[in-house]
């Protein structure tokens, strides 16, 4: 069968190993924890600590400060100071958010029943929906984008049942191989026949398909030892490629010999970003490619001489 006719979510033993379909990828798939209230502690916990490494610096402030975040957010006028303020205060929400919900958890091993509707569930709910919400205007680490997928997943564990958690970050992780697949293949197009960076191309498919499998790697794999260091290698040599220039260049092969460098190495840690966070990341990966076709339009390729007939 090919791809255009594997329905999303059909699932396959391949060499041994269940794998999901979605967008053409077969991701590897993990079993879901019990659908229980300590299982969405911890799956919260670590979708939590997870956003606050992909985003911002500063944003992460304990709970028991949320109304100080508050008013120091409704208080500021600035826009742009108005902003980060927000992503404090959606910080703080999502600490009060698992706050709260480690305290039902501990009731709940008492022996407390905490049902659904519990005030404090409710709460919890709020504190999460909120945060989502001010996390739309979160950046990246990297200043280029924010990423609203990673805002979701906390609100999403804890409003979904946990299967359905892990089922959506299959389509979140196919999508992120998407866009090392799209990158990679701008990166390689552009140093096509470019006699500078004669030999870059395997480095660079080598990167990206370390890369995807690091995307469906969780940390706690048996395998991570050797797919990270798979990985972290690969980039390396990517790292420290060096253009094929002549015994006394120019100035101008010295500067595109830099360009082109500096290109790879944009490259990488954009697919590195996206390989960590496991998610999709469209705005850079489109700003990359604009990117690549500037380098092109700098320095474009020798004419070939066309054959006498």
């Amino acid at each position: 069968m090919t791809d255009d006719v594997i329905p999303f979510g059909s699932k396959r033993l391949i060499d041994g190993q269940e794998r999901v379909h979605y967008y053409g990828y077969w991701i590897k798939t993990y079993k879901a924890p019990e659908d229980s209230l300590m299982a969405k502690k911890r799956l919260i916990e670590a979708l939590t600590r997870r956003l606050f490494n992909h985003v911002e610096h500063g944003i992460n402030i304990p709970g028991h400060r949320l109304a100080e975040a508050r008013a120091a957010h409704g208080a500021e006028t600035d826009p742009e100071k108005k902003r980060v303020k927000g992503a404090m205060l959606a910080g703080a929400l999502f600490n009060r958010a698992t706050d709260i919900f480690t305290k039902l958890v501990e009731l709940q091993a008492a022996g407390v029943e905490i049902a659904t509707d519990n005030a404090l569930m409710r709460e919890c709910g709020r504190c999460l929906q909120e945060a989502l919400e001010l996390g739309k205007t979160v950046y990246h680490r990297s200043g280029e984008e924010g990423i609203d997928e990673l805002w979701g997943e906390p609100f999403k564990a804890f409003s979904i049942p946990v299967e359905a958690v892990y089922e959506s970050r299959y389509i979140k992780i196919a999508q992120a191989m998407r866009d090392i697949d799209t990158l990679t293949a701008s990166l390689i197009d552009t140093f096509d026949g470019d006699a500078m960076f004669e030999g870059i191309a395997p480095v660079i498919q080598r990167f990206a398909e370390t890369a995807k499998v690091k995307t469906e790697t969780l940390r706690t794999d048996a395998d991570i030892f050797d797919i990270w260091s798979d990985f972290a290698v690969a980039g390396e040599r990517l790292r420290n490629f060096h253009p094929q220039l002549p015994a006394r260049p120019t100035e101008a092969q010295t500067r595109q010999a830099e360009h082109g460098v500096r290109l790879a190495r944009q490259m990488r840690g954009l697919i590195c970003d996206i390989t960590r966070a496991r998610v999709s990341m469209p705005k850079s990966t489109e700003n990359m490619a604009e990117r690549c076709q500037a380098f092109r339009a700098a320095y474009p390729l020798p004419q070939k001489k066309a054959a006498l007939v």
